[in-house]
């Protein structure tokens, strides 16, 4: 008789199980319709994320509360929801016609509403994407807040530590706290962290704001607060969806209204029956590569175009860009503010106004047929498929688009290498499903040779949130044969939607060409660089102006 095999699960194995629960557990509790995060209803989706550990929330898993990662969700959550007991995700349902303030978190274009002291509304109009990054994110902050609460609560009658108390002191105090009652009060957030004193001081100012420079003590404060609250009172905070984004969720609406903005601007225009080009990039690099050089040549004498790409990016650079802008506008480009709830603005570019020689481009050879750029900001996972998908349907089922090619400009964790590299991939994987696409890249990787940036080439995993990564997954795809030299958000849902419109809608041409090149924002092998490490600064100008270059080059013919 055989002898049982003892049958165990590989780290990563187990990771891709906790990613797949978390991801069945979200829409279980959609379609329910409210759930209470630290309740029953919570536990499933607690424990996945446990489980998996992210590499962006650090020390999840220990007893001391991750300061990187808090910072890192903080930025993408809508300012003073740390005090919201209720936190309701809907549709666009008309808050902004009313006397609500939006609030917008400073690293996520979402619109959020403060209806009461203790409820926050979140719109939710870039899809389940959205909602998945969101869901993630209060999991995390919840998981934090009781880590807290574990160290202050000393009884369940509610007796809280002298820490705790002192902190309550602080926090209380309108006015700006001197230097003197700020490093008190860090001594006592210490004590409750589990950090050090240095560790706190350093992480302190990232929090603040000018109108809110303590605004740390105020969210560890809060956090605590309700979180001793849900013990004592037995308070749970619950999060629940509306029955409008329920029902719409899922159909493209915001999607379909996007869509038809554009190409009505095109009709308008007379640009419907010549190629288009559609390129997914932020809304100043495409610009700035036609124009910027030619605009600053006096301002930034003998300097390179890099340097002047850099100068642009730089905050408080208003001035040259307007002036770039200005020049832009009265040659060719429509700018169209996004009204549809996408929130992806749009540029279109009109080839046939354009005098090239007063641009970076005096050798463009354009034919006798001027192409027409519709250039895209960034979607946000699966809105990718929705917005390309709408975009390359016919105008009003009859007039079908000429699409020449569609090329993405992104940026992406990268698994060899660092920060501002650039990858070049040739397929792209769903994570959790058996979902891949092959493609050929128009771009490769000799292409970008040569200008002191490293170049990468092979496969990428379209990933359900960058908050669901951990090290043990990705070292499987990277070290395995599925050879993933980095990950990214968007990339299958574009190509699903690119391959379906030419090659069974046949809305599209069938040989529509296809560019993706992507830049590092981050290595999440590697401890200390991922996206709870702070931004790219500078670095990521050059990538990211190159590689648009790259994609201009081939639409304009410049051999």
């Amino acid at each position: 008789m055989k002898e049982t095999k003892n049958i165990s699960r590989s780290r990563a194995q187990e990771s891709s199980a906790a990613i797949e629960k978390m991801y069945i557990t979200m829409r279980h509790l959609f379609n329910r319709g409210f759930y209470k995060p630290m309740g029953v209803s919570g536990d499933t989706l607690r424990e996945a994320l446990l489980a998996l550990s992210p590499e962006i929330y650090g020390n999840i898993a220990d007893e001391k509360v991750e300061l990187n990662g808090l910072l890192y969700v903080i930025e993408r959550l809508p300012v003073g929801i740390e005090e919201c007991r209720f936190i309701n995700l809907t549709s666009e349902e008309g808050y902004s016609k009313s006397h609500f303030q939006a609030i917008v978190p400073p690293k996520r274009r979402r619109n959020c509403y403060r209806i009461d002291e203790e409820q926050m509304n979140v719109e939710i109009t870039r899809g389940r994407s959205d909602i998945y990054d969101i869901l993630t994110h209060l999991t995390f902050i919840f998981i934090e807040s009781h880590k807290i609460r574990n160290r202050v609560l000393l009884d369940d009658a509610g007796e809280v530590s002298r820490d705790w108390f002192k902190l309550e002191q602080a926090v209380s105090q309108k006015k700006k706290l001197t230097l003197v009652e700020k490093e008190k009060a860090i001594s006592h957030a210490a004590n409750i962290l589990g950090r050090t004193f240095e560790e706190v001081l350093d992480i302190y100012d990232a929090f603040g704001s000018t109108a809110a420079p303590d605004r740390f003590l105020h969210v560890i404060f809060w956090l605590g607060k309700l979180a001793i609250e849900e013990i004592v009172d037995d308070n749970k905070r619950t999060i629940t969806f509306s029955p409008i984004l329920r029902e719409r969720l899922g159909h493209h609406i915001h999607g379909e209204i996007w869509a038809t903005n554009i190409k009505e601007v095109l009709k308008d225009n007379q640009l419907l029956d010549r190629p288009i080009h559609v390129i997914s990039a932020n809304m100043h690099s495409v610009m700035n590569s036609i124009f910027a050089t030619e605009v600053l040549k006096t301002k930034f004498k003998d300097k390179s175009d890099f340097f002047i790409y850099e100068e642009l990016s730089k905050s408080g650079a208003n001035e040259v860009r307007n002036q770039v802008s200005a020049v832009a506008l009265k040659h060719g480009m429509i700018s169209l503010l996004d009204t549809s709830g996408t929130n992806i603005d749009v540029q279109i570019f009109d080839t046939a106004k354009i005098d090239w020689a007063k641009t970076s481009f005096p050798k463009a050879n354009t034919g006798d047929k001027k192409p027409v750029l519709i250039v895209m900001d960034y979607a946000f996972g699966e809105q990718a498929y929705e917005t390309i998908d709408e975009l390359l349907k016919p105008y009003k089922k009859a007039t079908l688009l000429n699409v020449e090619s569609v090329s993405i400009m992104g940026k992406a964790g990268i698994l060899e290498g660092g920060k501002g590299d650039i990858m070049i991939p040739n397929a792209h994987i769903n994570e959790g499903t058996a979902d891949n696409y092959f493609f050929e890249n128009e771009l490769t990787a000799d292409m970008f040779e040569g200008n002191d940036i490293a170049v990468f080439a092979g496969p990428m995993v379209t990933v359900l949130g960058t908050s669901l990564q951990n090290r043990d997954l990705l070292k499987f795809f990277y070290e395995s044969t599925w050879g993933v030299i980095g990950l990214e958000m968007e990339g299958s849902y574009y190509q699903k939607a690119i391959q379906s419109a030419s090659k069974i809608r046949k809305s599209v041409p069938h040989d529509i060409k296809v560019r993706y090149a992507y830049y590092a924002s981050d290595n999440p092998l590697e401890t200390g660089s991922t996206l709870a490490s702070g931004g790219l600064g500078t670095t990521g100008v050059k990538p990211t102006y190159l590689i648009t270059i790259k994609i201009l080059e081939q639409i304009f013919n410049v051999k």
